[in-house]
């Protein structure tokens, strides 16, 4: 007996899981903005020189155009007006031309297309902070008074969007059945689909990055309001000698769940979770995830796939820009191909089990991008669609992951392992977009990278043990003894 049927004796997945999961799951509608807010607040308008009048149709004389009227260069101007540009019948003039003339760099700064945006901190670095002291980083970024405060304030913020994501994932798998953990964590993580569309409306909606930033920042004094009802999981109580709350946790789950003629008293409590109160008895750390050979095997696969899913993801989803089309159009194709590429990872999840699902999405999302590689660049369309597949299957692929971490780990270092794979994530993250600059020297390289990464980690994927309808394990000994035999004598020594 164990936790498993402690939550079956007391209903199951039932209203209490419902309110449980949406509760947590909620804050992932703006947990997307978080995390893609640079492709609107860092967008890049049209720009070009500031020439020294300001009419339109001077604009020739002073600013190498193409005939799009698109900027040649948007960081060159003529040294001379070039005024027979306006007796020209050609509405651009020769590109012998254009090249023949002198140009020089920005002198008086540049102009800045606002057909897109009204305001980015790449139009505006400097601030006017008056308004209103938030209570949480994002909030005060949209108040910072330079770039490097901006930057600084960007990366709190990413701290804490760690810790809500670690917390989270942690405190909804562990009240859930093991027959529900499938269908649960991949609707959960539609919030972030949707949340990605949302912001899309947004963006489109306010145009300047500040009310933007605080937009999908305000929010979070809500969902930090209501946060402290949520129901701490009693697996962490017992293990942290807190049974007595543990015990009131597992009542009132009865109680909302309609079980109120269960009777759980501390001594059926202890039955079903001697494990744990034998484990609580020791101290775990970091370095219990490398400890034995078991653990150590299980975080080194998965430092490999959260590293490559979170890098190829975002090196395509921060990038919108460069697909040349309207970048709010793009980012609700891309929060909308997670549809489908989440329905597509809960049918191999229930049939396939995590560890077939974790390699071919990572397999699909890296063949995607080496395609893409081999498609001229004037066929943009197809490039984009390509694109929105590779995305689809790194999304799948970070559904995948996000269970399969919770599952893997013990309950006793879980929040541990989660917030060691999440810091990986985040590494990758960063390194995405430094990839990009890579195109300089060779422009297949970037994608050569990212394709490179997801074929690795997926062979790393597939020694990873299979958790599919398998209770979650509690302590380092469940681990060794249900996935690695023999190994659990190593521990005699804890």
């Amino acid at each position: 007996m164990g936790f498993v049927d402690l939550l079956d004796q007391i209903g199951g997945f039932g209203r209490f899981q419902w309110l449980h999961v949406t509760l947590i799951s909620l804050p992932g509608l703006l947990m997307a903005s978080q995390n893609l807010l640079n492709n609107f607040v860092a967008g890049m308008p049209a720009h070009h020189c500031t020439p020294s009048v300001t009419e339109r149709q001077l604009l020739r004389v002073f600013i190498p155009l193409d005939a799009s009227g698109t900027s040649l260069d948007k960081c060159r101007r003529y040294v001379t007006p070039q005024w027979h540009q306006l007796l020209m019948n050609s509405t651009a003039p020769p590109a012998d031309l254009t090249s023949a003339v002198e140009t020089e760099a920005c002198l008086d700064g540049w102009t800045f297309d606002q057909s897109e945006f009204d305001s980015t901190i790449v139009t505006e670095v400097i601030l006017s902070w008056s308004y209103l002291q938030l209570a949480i980083l994002g909030s005060c970024t949209a108040l910072s008074p330079s770039y490097a405060i901006f930057c600084t304030l960007r990366f709190l913020s990413g701290m804490s969007v760690s810790g809500i994501i670690l917390n989270s994932v942690s405190l909804k798998v562990e009240w859930i059945p093991t027959s529900s953990r499938t269908l649960v964590g991949t609707l959960s993580s539609f919030f972030f689909t949707f949340g990605q569309m949302i912001l899309a409306g947004l963006g489109f909606w306010l145009r300047d990055w500040r009310k933007l930033q605080v937009a999908v920042c305000l929010p979070y004094f809500l969902f930090s309001f209501y946060s402290w009802w949520l129901t701490e999981s009693a697996r962490w109580l017992v293990l942290n000698r807190r049974s007595e709350e543990a015990l009131k946790s597992i009542q009132q789950v009865a109680r909302i769940n309609g079980k109120k003629d269960v009777n759980i008293t501390l001594e059926v409590l202890h039955s079903h979770m001697n494990k744990e109160i034998v484990a609580s008895k020791s101290s775990y750390s970091a370095y219990d995830l490398l400890r034995t050979g078991g653990m150590r095997r299980i975080s080194v696969c998965l430092v490999a796939v959260w590293f490559s899913t979170s890098f190829a993801y975002y090196g395509l989803a921060m990038d919108l820009q460069k697909f040349g089309v309207n970048v709010y159009l793009m980012q609700i194709i891309f929060g909308a191909v997670d549809i489908p590429a989440k329905l597509l990872a809960l049918l191999m999840l229930t049939f396939l089990g995590r560890r077939v699902t974790q390699a071919a999405c990572l397999f699909l999302s890296a063949l995607v991008i080496f395609i893409n590689i081999f498609v001229p660049t004037d066929m943009q369309t197809l490039r984009t669609t390509l694109a929105c597949l590779g995305k689809g299957f790194t999304s799948s692929s970070f559904t995948c992951v996000y269970l399969y971490t919770g599952e893997l780990y013990p309950t006793v270092v879980r929040q541990t392992g989660m917030g060691f794979v999440s810091t990986m994530a985040r590494i990758g993250s960063m390194a995405a977009p430094a990839v990009l600059i890579l195109d300089e020297v060779i422009p297949a390289l970037p994608s050569i990278v990212y394709g490179g990464a997801a074929v690795i980690a997926g062979v790393f994927a597939c020694f990873l043990p299979e958790t599919r309808d398998i209770p979650l394990p509690d302590t380092i000994e469940d681990v060794e003894d249900r996935w690695y035999a023999g190994a659990s004598s190593l521990l005699a020594a804890h």
